[in-house]
């Protein structure tokens, strides 16, 4: 069997090309000084080329490249260097220079332990990138559920608005069935979220407390964002209770994973969250009461308000008011409301389509696939796409997709668009009214706030590189 000199672990929020990229620069730069280097990678597809334990013991260090949950418990004692994945791209003769002068950190902990190791200081960088890889962990899970849920139930609407509805004449029993599973696959996406940016932070006894947080928070109608705090709060909760129970005897271990943990855990996340729920919701109602206001009022006032709520949280709480307002005044025989809302959620993952392509010098290769499946995403009415970009550097690009999304509502109301389906994209078009002015406001909007992100990543760059 090949002894391995340096261990090397890579992986990226999507999966896709980072993860690669970095485990290729690595292995260059380990050939060009002749040393043994083995690299695993944690990319959608999975684990590939996993690390024995007999590998994990015999290696001198492991470097760790990645922005999102690597099992890093796995190298409990030995040496280990750990930073984002960019730099494993951008800096990999750097990192195997380190490895061989003896840099790196003791990982704390035995191989043994499984919760409370996410709290262990990284090398060279901080508690922000610590906070970011947990929830790219989650999004990162969550992602796949969202794609393929939303696009089943886009392509429902082909046969109907109301082809889901067995009382309605234009009821279709696989349209019917289309919206049921894309609905189920739709709804596993706050747990999901919540589940894994507890994993994240407390691997497997995280896991199934971050579930149950996610479908309290998801029942209490908190949305993505009370995904996000179950999941927060799920995974912290166990690196407490490691802590508590850290002296009970080692005999005791397995108790604690298979009954201490899940009872606590599942018990106090779910008080917790319930009584977050209700307050939440109560702010929901709040501001689709809010909303409902506006339904008759100046085009420019309503579509910045629609326009700020759908692109300020996407898919979280605020976002969530303006689409079920949107809905319930469907029901009422409105069909104007809608149109600026879904303007506004289709906007922003096109404005990243937009931004890649003008300023693709600006974006890694990662970034420019991830916005140019936004493209199909943002056409199908998934706001959830351009997540990823808006986590990067939220203070900068929120604003700019609510610029955008904002101008694209607004828009859609001068030109006295109505769409009758809450939900769908441009694959509801037959049945919109002025459906090419309504695509105009979107392209309009888009371009809007794609030019600004560009302009934003290009100076951000620009800042690096000094």
């Amino acid at each position: 069997m090949t002894t391995y000199k340096i261990l090397a672990a890579t992986g990226c929020p999507t999966g896709i090309a980072h993860t690669y990229m970095a485990a290729e620069a690595l292995e260059q730069a380990a050939k060009k000084k002749n040393i043994s280097i083995k690299v695993e990678t944690h990319g959608q597809v999975g684990i590939e080329n996993e690390f024995t334990e007999e590998e994990i013991r015999n290696a001198e260090v492991i470097i760790i490249a990645a922005d999102k949950d690597v099992q890093s418990e796995r190298f409990a004692g030995k040496r280990v260097i750990e930073v984002s994945v960019g730099k494993g791209i951008k800096e990999p003769d750097l990192l195997i220079e380190q490895a061989l002068e003896g840099k790196g950190i003791i990982r704390k902990g035995t191989a043994s332990q499984t919760a409370g190791s996410s709290t262990e200081t990284r090398d060279g960088t901080g508690i922000g990138h610590a906070i970011y890889k947990h929830l790219m962990n989650g999004v990162s899970h969550m992602l796949p559920f969202v794609v393929g849920g939303g696009v089943l139930i886009a392509i429902s609407f082909l046969w109907g608005i109301y082809s889901a509805e067995p009382d309605h004449v234009q009821y279709n029993a696989f349209a019917a069935m289309l919206k049921t599973i894309g609905g189920a696959s739709m709804g596993m996406m706050v747990p999901v979220l919540s589940a894994y940016i507890a994993e994240s932070i407390a691997k497997r006894p995280g896991l199934v407390i971050g579930f149950v947080g996610g479908l309290v928070a998801n029942n209490g109608g908190t949305g993505f964002l009370g995904g996000i705090i179950s999941g927060f709060l799920a995974g912290y909760l166990i690196v407490l209770l490691s802590k508590l129970f850290k002296n009970l005897p080692k005999s005791l271990d397995g108790l604690k994973v298979i009954f201490l943990y899940p009872v606590i855990g599942v018990f106090v996340i779910g008080v917790v969250m319930t009584l977050l729920s209700e307050p939440m919701s109560g702010v929901n109602e709040w501001m689709m009461d809010f909303l409902a206001g506006f339904e008759n009022s100046n085009p420019l006032i309503l579509g910045i308000i629609v326009g700020c709520m759908s692109a300020f949280d996407m898919g979280g709480p605020v976002n969530k008011a303006a689409y079920v307002t949107g809905t319930l005044l469907l029901a009422q025989g409105n069909t104007t409301f809608m149109a600026g809302v879904s303007a506004a959620c289709i906007a922003p993952p096109l404005m990243t389509t937009v931004a890649v392509l003008l300023f693709k010098d600006s974006y890694s290769k990662e970034d420019r696939n991830a916005g140019l499946v936004n493209f199909i995403l943002g056409s199908t009415h998934i706001t959830e796409g351009a997540i990823p970009f808006a986590a990067k550097s939220p203070l900068k690009n929120i604003p700019i997709m609510m610029v955008g999304s904002s101008v694209a509502a607004v828009l859609t109301y001068f030109f006295k668009v109505q769409v009758p389906a809450p939900h769908g994209g441009f694959l509801v078009l037959p049945v919109v009214t002025h459906p090419l002015m309504w695509i105009l406001a979107i392209l309009i909007g888009s371009i809007i706030g794609g030019v600004l992100l560009g302009i934003v990543q290009k100076s951000s760059q620009k800042k690096e590189q000094i």
